[in-house]
């Protein structure tokens, strides 16, 4: 563990050096303050509340922004250090290439993490200032967005690891980064939706529905908020997250494994490289 911990805490010292953490935060800080003060009013006959509507609003952000970020910081984590010599440099020291890929990963993870807790956070830290009435349900529907968001960048950055420990140059490893992000959030759902108008429901149950949407963790995502929404209503798929009967313990244990599979499989073929 400490070994971990050492490798993590230069991922973060690289990570300042870099400005990551910093630019990752102000672009998430203005992101969510500029939601909570120009796209929070409450409106028509629903009348939710302010952080009712920005934890909608920040969910379906984050289903684009979080898992680009994830991946532009994880795309060449491996074979970034190997081009540049330093991975070589790394493994002469009494250090598992497990080890390395823990210690990378919990180091990105920890800059992706504090980025999103800060930068969300300004904008319930905003209203809160303004002395806007927000319910003690929307700061549990907000707290638990927050940690659903860090675990969806796990996810991209444990994906980013994967692709980085398979690809021998840094200009590889970007394109299928850029290719993945793609198909996880809009070719996948956009195909699924296709599927679904020509099919009419003759063909696809909703259990095999259900299966489908465990294939992409940004549906995963978007279903565990949905979960903890007083407005749920106005997002895109909340009439599909009314018939889903699976609950939120086994959409968060999909999450979880899609951080341990491509970790796990970016560990076993890093341990397999040649260096």
């Amino acid at each position: 563990m400490r070994t971990i911990a050492i490798i993590a805490l230069k991922e973060i010292q690289e990570g300042l050096r870099n400005r990551w953490v910093l630019a990752t935060t102000l672009l998430l800080a203005g992101l969510a303050l500029s939601l909570a003060f120009l796209g929070s009013a409450p409106a028509g006959n629903i009348r939710a509340g302010r952080l009712d509507v920005v934890v909608v609003s920040l969910s379906s952000l984050s289903i684009f922004l979080l898992p680009l970020i994830a991946l532009l910081i994880s795309h060449d984590a491996v074979v970034g250090e190997m081009e540049r010599g330093t991975m070589i440099l790394l493994l002469s020291y009494p250090v598992g290439r497990h080890q390395v890929i823990l210690g990378k990963f919990c180091g990105h993870a920890l800059i992706l993490a504090f980025a999103t807790a800060i930068g969300y956070g300004a904008a319930a830290a905003a209203l809160a200032i303004t002395d806007a009435t927000v319910l003690k349900a929307s700061w549990y529907s907000f707290a638990a967005m927050i940690g659903a968001s860090i675990m969806l960048g796990a996810v991209f950055i444990a994906i980013g690891y994967l692709i980085s420990s398979l690809v021998r140059d840094r200009g590889t490893a970007a394109g299928i980064a850029v290719g993945v992000w793609l198909v996880m959030v809009l070719v996948f759902d956009m195909t699924l939706l296709g599927i679904l108008v020509v099919d009419q429901g003759r063909t696809i149950t909703a259990q095999m529905l259900e299966t489908l949407l465990f294939l992409n963790p940004t549906d995963l995502y978007r279903l565990v908020n949905l979960t903890g929404f007083n407005v749920s209503q106005f997002s895109g798929m909340a009439g599909l997250a009314g018939s889903v009967s699976v609950g939120t313990g086994a959409l968060l244990a999909g999450l979880a494994a899609w951080i341990v599979a491509p970790l796990g499989l970016a560990a076993l073929s890093f341990a397999r490289r040649e260096l």
